[in-house]
This record gives C-alpha cells, sequence and structure tokens, in this order.
C-alpha cells in the first residue's frame, strides 16, 4: 500500500542508524581501553622473520624508565668500520640526544659503534639535566662496550618534559653487553615502543657479484606523526660496504620519499631519529651509482614508514593520496599533505562517509596552485568529480561502499602540469583522542 512507504523508509533509516550507533560504541569502547589490540591494519604475518647482518648485535631489557614489566631499553653494538648515516627531526625544540647525534654523524669510523635506545621518556625540553643524563649514558656504554664516546649513538621517545632517570638506563648497561646477540633484534623492536599496538621491522635481501646483501630494520611511531627529516625512530642495519658520505647522501634523499610522506596527525615529534648503519661484513662494495642497493634500502624505508602509518593511535584506515597534474612536484606534495592533514577528510574516512566535498576543501586551503574547473577526484577506481562538478556518472552509493574498504585511495588530478606526489594517511577516530588524554596518567 501506498501509505507502508514512508514507513518502510523510516525503518531503512533507523536501521542504518542503530549500525551507526554500534559501530560508534564499538570505537568507544576500544577507546576506553587503549592499553588496545593490536592495530587492524597490522601486517598479518606478525613480526617478520628478519636475517641477521654481520657485524651487529643486540639486547633488551626491561629497565623500569617509565614502564613497569616490559622492555624498554634496546643495546645495538657495531663492528669497527661502519658508516653510520642519519636523518633527524628540525624541530626548534628537538630533544638532547637529537643534538648529541646531529654532532656525531660523520666523525671518525674507528672503532666500533653502538646505540642505546629507551621508551617511555624522550629527554626533551630538560634542559642542561637532559645534556647530562646524555653524557652519563655515552659514558658508560663506552666504557662497557669498549667502542669511543663520539661513536656513541642515544635516542629516547616518550613523556616530553620530563627528567630522564638515566641512573636506571646505566645500571642496565654491562646486562645488555653481555647478552647481546645477533638474532635479538626482535627485542631491539619491542623496547622502543611507546604507544605503538605492534612492533615494526622490514628487510630485503640482494645478490651483488655473485654474494648476499642483506638489509633489516626496525621502527616505532604511531602518534605525532608528521616527519619533517625522517620519523619517529627508525634503525637499519646492513651488512653493505659503503663510504658514509655515499651513504647519508643516499639516506637523505630517500628519506624525502618515504619518511617524509607520511602524517597521521600532522605533528612533529621533538624526537624524530633515523640512523643507518652499514657494517662492510658482506665485503660487497656499495657505490653512489648502486641501483639496485638503492632499490632495496627504499624498499624497506618505505616498508616501515607504512607500518607507522597502519600504527596511527586509533587507526582503521590506511589511506593513499596521490596528486598528478600539479604545476610543481612541490605544489603536489602541498595539495597531498593538505588533504591528508585534513581532520575533517580524515574523520569522514573514519565514519566511511564518501564525502568529496572535504577533498575539495583541502585542496582549496592547501595554497598551492589549482583551478577548481580542471579538477578530478577519484575514490579508487571511481570519478567522483571532474570539470568543476560532480562526475555524472557517480553514484554516492557505489562512494559509499568504497569506503568501508580499510585500504583506500583518494586521487586528485590537477591538470595544470607535470607534478606528481603520493603520501600516505590514516583516518581520525574517537580512539586518537582517548589515547592522547590519558597518555600522562
Amino acid at each position: 500500500m501506498a501509505g507502508e512507504e514512508p514507513v518502510l523508509g523510516a525503518k531503512k533509516k533507523l536501521r542504518k542508524l542503530r549500525k551507526k550507533i554500534r559501530k560508534l560504541e564499538a570505537e568507544l569502547a576500544q577507546a576506553r581501553s587503549f592499553t588496545h589490540a593490536v592495530s587492524p591494519l597490522a601486517p598479518k604475518g606478525g613480526f617478520p622473520d628478519l636475517p641477521e647482518i654481520g657485524g651487529v648485535s643486540f639486547s633488551a631489557v626491561a629497565a623500569g624508565v617509565r614502564y613497569r614489566d616490559r622492555l624498554d631499553v634496546m643495546l645495538a653494538e657495531i663492528a669497527p668500520g661502519a658508516a653510520i648515516a642519519g636523518a633527524f627531526t628540525r624541530s626548534a625544540t628537538r630533544s638532547a640526544p637529537v643534538l648529541d647525534c646531529q654532532l656525531k654523524i660523520g666523525g671518525t669510523r674507528e672503532g666500533g659503534a653502538a646505540l642505546i635506545v629507551n621508551s617511555g621518556n624522550s629527554n626533551a625540553f630538560t634542559g642542561k639535566a637532559g645534556e647530562r643524563a646524555v653524557a652519563a649514558i655515552v659514558s658508560e656504554v663506552s666504557r662497557v662496550c669498549g667502542v669511543p664516546e663520539a661513536r656513541v649513538f642515544t635516542a629516547s621517545t616518550g613523556v616530553i618534559g620530563e627528567p630522564l632517570p638515566f641512573e636506571k638506563i646505566t645500571a642496565q648497561i654491562e646486562g645488555l653487553h653481555a647478552a647481546a646477540r645477533p638474532g635479538a633484534i626482535a627485542d631491539a623492536a619491542r623496547a622502543i615502543m611507546t604507544t605503538d599496538t605492534f612492533p615494526k621491522g622490514a628487510a630485503k635481501e640482494i645478490v651483488v657479484d655473485g654474494k648476499p646483501v642483506r638489509i633489516a630494520g626496525i621502527a616505532k611511531g604511531s602518534g605525532m606523526i608528521a616527519p619533517d627529516m625522517a620519523t619517529m625512530l627508525v634503525f637499519i642495519f646492513t651488512d653493505a660496504e659503503i663510504e658514509q658520505p655515499t651513504l647519508q647522501a643516499m639516506v637523505l634523499e630517500l628519506t624525502d620519499q618515504t619518511f617524509n610522506n607520511i602524517t597521521v596527525d600532522s605533528d612533529t615529534s621533538t624526537s624524530d631519529t633515523l640512523l643507518v648503519a652499514a657494517t662492510g661484513a658482506s665485503e660487497v662494495r656499495v657505490t653512489a651509482e648502486d641501483g639496485p642497493f638503492r632499490e632495496a634500502l627504499h624498499d624497506v624505508m618505505r616498508d616501515l614508514a607504512q607500518q607507522v602509518v597502519r600504527d596511527g593511535e586509533g587507526a582503521t584506515k590506511f589511506v593513499e593520496v596521490r596528486v598528478t597534474g600539479a604545476a610543481s612536484p612541490q605544489d603536489a606534495r602541498t595539495h597531498a599533505m593538505a588533504i591528508a592533514n585534513s581532520p575533517l577528510v580524515k574523520t569522514a574516512i573514519a565514519g566511511e562517509d564518501p564525502n568529496w566535498g572535504r577533498v575539495v576543501m583541502a585542496i582549496g586551503k592547501s595554497g598551492a596552485r589549482a583551478d577548481r574547473d580542471r579538477l578530478q577526484i577519484r575514490f579508487g577506481d571511481i570519478l567522483v568529480a571532474a570539470d568543476g562538478w560532480v562526475s555524472p556518472d557517480y553514484r554516492e552509493e557505489d562512494g559509499a561502499a568504497y569506503m568501508k574498504n580499510d585500504e583506500l585511495v583518494i586521487a586528485v588530478d590537477l591538470g595544470l602540469g607535470e607534478g606528481e606526489a603520493t603520501v600516505w594517511t590514516c583516518d581520525l577516530t574517537h580512539a586518537y583522542i582517548q589515547i592522547n588524554a590519558d597518555y600522562r596518567s
């Protein structure tokens, strides 16, 4: 009967509303118990089986820097002569460990090297006390491990503005040194976690002149992710033989293609540190022109960068933003980051709402050149808008169905030139707010 149609329509709307309420209640429940389970976007196989890297040994311990009964300090001991390259946050309030590492990059290659990292306290905005903490840790690592102080690198991650209880770290160094072994990189990856829900690792092996060359890396990062150098904490090890200036140039170039193209929340950390150590144990020499090694290192860095996004605090969607047709590469990146960092875009994605108007908004506010009437916007393969208007073939239900996927692509063509850029981000959910509101509790 005709009178039944409005009733059926109302019931359908009510069912949709109840479904949304159930989804929101589930998200809120997860947010309230943010000792949270592993991110739904985590690699399905768990932490990968990383190869041992000749010339590097690892150990980790629960020192109680902030957390109880969990690994929170790791040590990597690196063979004499290894080349160390790095990239660091350009934050004006960078931490004492970052400043110390920056002074040491490009220095002597004589003697062994060591990397010691703690989680739970960033040793940032701690003034002279922070410098003294770094000096004490460096001195003890140098003494116990028998490496020059100029070759001891430190990194810290966690709460800002609280003095680092460095005595808890120095008390563990002899035990860390005694326990170090090549196969303990997984423990090292767990020790550097803060709000991360899973340890992050990646590896690549190539063959050069009949000899294997291995690369293995670990990373931590979940929130305060909008890098301006590298990102969070990232440590990569390879048995390739390579000159430090060559490795340094390669790391900086590849950083711009990987870690500098991710964002979770538009906030740049005070502690971002990326270090790459090349031990030379494979006896395979790598030059600046070496394509296979560069490509392999790029793959490891991109993998780790994307894992950080997949572990974005409270994330349920992994999003690739592709911008093409920009007036310049820089314009393309500006537009891509404007989309990726927009709270309105990110919350629409969290709600599985194909609100393409928010993408238009983000492009318009970015400050880079755009022409409304040349824009094309796609969700995956779906043409949503073109020529300054919604596409005549676009159906809202198609967009809504696409947004239910865990992995999404937002593609924009500006129609202005050859500039292009790709960045990776995630959605913004209730859990992000709860995690960060309660972070110091």
